[in-house]
């Protein structure tokens, strides 16, 4: 049906815009053609007012310049007709001009948006190949491996089964001491000590005050003395 009517082969966007801009530069270049002429038109008519001036400027009699005087008014109405052309030629040049420029720049645009387009394409396809379900169950792998390693580390910083001594309650502690006084090997270390220390007991043992302390024991205060308060 569209090449009945004549509607075949459409062209697309960027085709339409390539036409309109050829189209356009020549009918600005054309255009610039005919302002040039009437320019240089312009600029004969100017070049033969001056040559009537001066030969007006050269005749004393008014009769003598009466044909040059209207030779001169016939030649600068043409001259404003050819200017009034000129301007016309220039506001349309300027119209042309800022048809141009919104051509380029809507040019400018549609190439901006394929460019946009094709990022986008670009960036759907490589993110599209990662997977988030499998990158954030990595993820967690990785933190359960951290926490592993952590608890193996504190496994390994602890004691080979030794007993903290915190947790060494005082019944145990006195029924360890006790067990020591009674350990036969226990009263034969006692003994060797003392012979060492002339059959004296060491101070740290028997809970005295060493003889290296500068300090001088308390002496007992008399009963019938009170002390201050």
């Amino acid at each position: 049906m569209n090449r009945i009517f004549g509607y075949g082969g459409r062209k697309t966007h960027d085709q339409l815009l390539q036409d309109s801009n050829k189209a356009m530069n020549e009918a600005q270049q054309s255009m610039q053609e005919r302002i040039s002429g009437l320019d240089t038109q312009i600029s004969q008519l100017n070049a033969q007012l001056q040559t009537i001036q001066r030969k007006i400027s050269g005749i004393s009699s008014a009769s003598g310049q009466r044909p040059l005087r209207q030779r001169a008014l016939k030649l600068l109405n043409k001259r404003k007709q050819l200017e009034s052309m000129r301007d016309s030629l220039d506001a349309q040049s300027w119209s042309m001009n800022q048809a141009q420029m919104t051509s380029d720049n809507l040019r400018n645009t549609m190439v901006t948006v394929n460019a946009l387009k094709q990022t986008n394409k670009a960036l759907k396809a490589q993110y599209g190949k990662i997977n988030v379900d499998k990158l954030q169950d990595m993820q967690d792998e990785m933190l359960d491996l951290v926490e592993q390693g952590e608890e193996l580390q504190q496994v390994l910083a602890m004691g080979s089964g030794a007993q903290d001594i915190d947790d060494i309650s005082e019944t145990e502690l006195d029924a360890e001491l006790e067990a020591l006084g009674e350990d036969p090997m226990f009263q034969n270390d006692l003994a060797g000590l003392e012979s060492e220390n002339g059959g004296e007991v060491p101070s740290y043992l028997t809970g005295t005050i060493p003889h290296f302390v500068d300090e001088e024991p308390a002496k007992e205060l008399p009963g019938n003395l009170e002390t201050a308060t």
